[in-house]
């Protein structure tokens, strides 16, 4: 297991040598790249060393969140072996969604909700961003279960280097399958503007340089509690020729 000091110096070191790449190979000349691109994955402890969890149990609410390796759901990769396909384990986020909260707390806050995001990745010069801006959808490899009532609960959620730090890009997830892994295609046009939980009145352009990518579940905007997993294979920028699900291939 790596420390921290290990991990700030392994970033630090992977953005001067891609840097200077960079410069040596003239890629600032090259056409900029449409390719898809994984941001995050979620097939280790190490991966999920670079998250954060919160809940309602936070500020004095009953909910319970957890960001678990799942090894035993794991979905079909493209990789063959001897006529098998591989598989790999998966973060499973899950927990008990609550909407009440302790008596001492009882009109004082507000419960239900349930989230994870990356953590920042900091190095000497300074936080790495990931830019997305030529590419139009957020890709995520998902596979939702947990009592069903909660599987229209859940949200994206974008931080950026925009000027307002406390602004979040949010857009709501929808799943097409109950208890099977899925591709779920966002366009980043869609994301909305949110402030402090609520709409923003004036909706502004997202920069195109995420800081965090996150998945929260708002049990307290729809006064939905219960047992809820949500499990994480990857999560990806695409373009709109990249936009077709993998799985459907693997049946």
């Amino acid at each position: 297991m790596q420390s921290w000091r290990q991990i700030y110096w392994g970033r630090t070191r992977k953005q001067f040598v891609d840097g200077l790449t960079d410069i040596l190979k003239m890629t600032g000349a090259d056409p900029p790249s449409r390719a898809p691109h994984t941001l995050f994955s979620f097939n280790s402890q190490e991966d999920l060393r670079m998250y954060a969890t919160g809940c309602d149990a936070d500020i004095g609410g009953n909910s319970t969140v957890n960001l678990d390796l799942d090894e035993a759901s794991a979905p079909h990769t493209h990789i063959q072996t001897h006529n098998a396909r591989t598989t790999h384990a998966t973060a499973k986020f899950w927990g008990d969604m609550r909407l009440d909260v302790r008596p001492q707390y009882q009109g004082r806050v507000r419960g239900g909700y349930a989230a994870f995001r990356n953590k920042p990745r900091p190095t000497l010069f300074g936080d790495i961003l990931d830019n997305i801006e030529f590419h139009e959808y957020l890709a995520l490899r998902l596979r939702v279960s947990g009592d069903p009532i909660t599987h229209n609960s859940y949200f994206v959620n974008l931080q950026t280097n925009g000027p307002i730090t406390t602004d979040v890009w949010q857009h709501r997830l929808f799943f097409r399958k109950k208890n099977e892994w899925e591709d779920v295609f966002i366009p980043f046009r869609n994301f909305v503007r949110t402030n402090n939980g609520e709409l923003s009145e004036i909706q502004l352009e997202m920069s195109p340089h995420l800081r965090s990518v996150g998945i929260s579940l708002l049990g307290g905007n729809s006064a939905v509690s219960g047992k809820y997993q949500l499990n994480i294979d990857s999560i990806r920028i695409v373009n709109e020729e990249d936009a077709v699900s993998d799985l459907g291939n693997l049946a």
